[in-house]
């Protein structure tokens, strides 16, 4: 059997709220709304499908460590520290609730920020490298 996973092509978010959740998607991140009905809403961001799913209140997609720290469930990329402060300052001015610029101890900085719903997020300053070979991206 050689078969083997090639990429994550979906994820899904719970919301309590499809049409404002999807609303806020495409205007605070740029997301591309491509369905939408009272269950569900499929949007395109970073290159990733994700569906905003109907779920009960206090529903999120974070989760706590063996620590008792709140995490998030996945990390978009930017490219560099400039985008990623910019972007940070765009998320700001948004008044999107976002976390400090944060420095972890690896290549790269971070902030995290959250949606209406308190779903949480990474960003990292920093593009995978087989990301930047297949895109040609240049530092």
């Amino acid at each position: 059997m050689g078969e083997k996973l090639w990429r994550i092509g979906t994820t899904y978010i719970p919301v309590t709220n499809v049409n404002l959740s999807s609303e806020w998607y495409v205007h605070q991140l740029g997301a591309e709304l491509n369905y939408q009905d009272e269950d569900k809403a499929i949007i395109n961001l970073a290159d990733l499908s994700i569906f905003l799913v109907k779920a009960g209140e206090n529903q999120t997609s974070n989760f706590i460590d063996t620590y008792g720290k709140e995490r998030f469930s996945f990390t978009f990329e930017v490219n560099g520290l400039s985008a990623l402060e910019a972007l940070h300052k765009d998320f700001l001015k948004k008044k999107i609730r976002v976390g400090d610029v944060e420095n972890r101890g690896h290549a790269g900085r971070n902030f995290v920020f959250y949606d209406p719903d308190g779903n949480k997020f990474d960003v990292w300053s920093e593009l995978s490298p087989i990301f930047k070979e297949k895109f040609l991206i240049s530092d």
